[in-house]
């Protein structure tokens, strides 16, 4: 269970992964080695799972992002295991979600530019077996970068 300076700490760190436990410390008004302590108890118990980067996708080239909905016309255990091989081997796909509704998957993915994003349709994911289509949302503008989930 959460207490009220754990929710604060997380708030942090989501922000700015880099501070200190100093820093923190002086943020919260506990020691640092309390503050070293709780984050230890966070990343052991699964509420941290860990520490990443965020990169600039324009900066790296990536000028396409787009969603792309997957429509499998086979399903089975065996199909969606493959399916989600193939989307693990494929680092334009950054994120995958299995979903209700019409779609059974929802993948975001960053290409350089739409030639690259039409390869991967066309040449990765329409072949796989059990895909029947797939449906692409081109990223216009981002209003809103993906932040820290609520605490």
């Amino acid at each position: 269970m959460l207490d009220s300076t754990d929710t604060r700490l997380i708030s942090a760190l989501q922000k700015d992964a880099h501070l200190t436990a100093q820093e923190l410390s002086d943020m919260l008004h506990l020691s640092a080695s309390q503050i070293g302590r709780r984050r230890q108890r966070l990343e052991a118990e699964g509420y941290i799972e860990g520490y990443v980067a965020r990169l600039n996708p324009k900066r790296l080239g990536l000028a396409v992002q787009g969603f792309v909905q997957v429509h499998l016309g086979t399903h089975g255990p065996e199909h969606s295991a493959s399916f989600a091989r193939l989307i693990h081997s494929r680092a334009e796909v950054t994120s995958a979600w299995t979903m209700t509704g019409d779609a059974d998957y929802l993948l975001r993915v960053y290409c350089t530019d739409l030639a690259a994003l039409n390869t991967l349709i066309h040449e990765v994911l329409l072949p796989h077996p059990a895909v029947a289509r797939v449906q692409s949302q081109i990223v216009m503008d981002q209003l809103k970068q993906d932040g820290p989930l609520p605490t």
